[in-house]
């Protein structure tokens, strides 16, 4: 049967992502607009619009279309935002990221893969993506304080240079917990200093690898 991409995302997120919860319109628009299709392997093009994780090399996944719709949901970006990524992998969540917010900073330990998703960005028109190759659980303290960080990795707790470079009113979508299953969380620093953290969903990343992670 021939790729029919319109009426494979439709699918998606009319049967899919909207029952479950994604509401947010810019969101939706988001996902609709990206071409999940465009960040995996050809020979998985069939099963881009698939909810569940594909394979993208280096033993690493690209994220269940709805666990990325939730994550970007409860970050709640807005067009003037600075985003900061940890774990780039093929470059789709960015993709979402940079539709959504003023431009997404984002870090990638693995170089292959950053150049795959580089090649993947840049081919699509979206120049508000910054690659960096490095310890992504050290965040950047350079270009911080950030509006919103996404961490698409596992970690065992959360790494408190990724929390110092949040922004107070500033939040965290990050999954945290053992190497095999995780509790993603929503971090929100508060104007007054108070954090706040709130369960979105039980969830299996793979590990956050670096000095505030897991070790390799």
């Amino acid at each position: 049967m021939k790729f029919n991409r319109e009426k494979e995302v439709e699918h998606l997120i009319e049967r899919e992502l909207k029952p479950d919860g994604i509401t947010d319109e810019r969101v939706l628009q988001a996902l609709y607009r990206v071409k999940r299709e465009r960040f995996i392997p050809q020979s998985l093009k069939d099963r881009a619009y698939g909810n569940y994780p594909l394979p993208i090399g280096e033993n690493q996944t690209i994220s269940q279309p709805y666990i990325v719709a939730l994550m970007t949901q409860a970050l709640d970006i807005k067009p003037s935002d600075k985003v900061l990524e940890i774990g780039t992998g093929s470059g789709y969540q960015a993709a979402i990221l940079a539709e959504l917010s003023s431009v997404v900073y984002s870090i990638e330990r693995i170089e292959s893969l950053s150049a795959y998703a580089r090649t993947n960005l840049y081919s699509q028109g979206y120049n508000n993506v910054f690659l960096i190759v490095g310890d992504g659980s050290v965040g950047l303290p350079e270009y911080a304080p950030f509006d919103k960080i996404i961490v698409t990795a596992a970690a065992p707790r959360v790494p408190d240079p990724l929390f110092s470079q949040l922004k107070k009113g500033g939040k965290m979508a990050i999954p945290v917990g053992g190497r095999s299953v995780q509790d993603l969380q929503l971090i929100e620093k508060a104007l007054n200093g108070r954090v706040y953290k709130s369960s979105l969903c039980g969830c299996r990343f793979v590990p956050l690898i670096g000095g505030e992670g897991w070790k390799d």
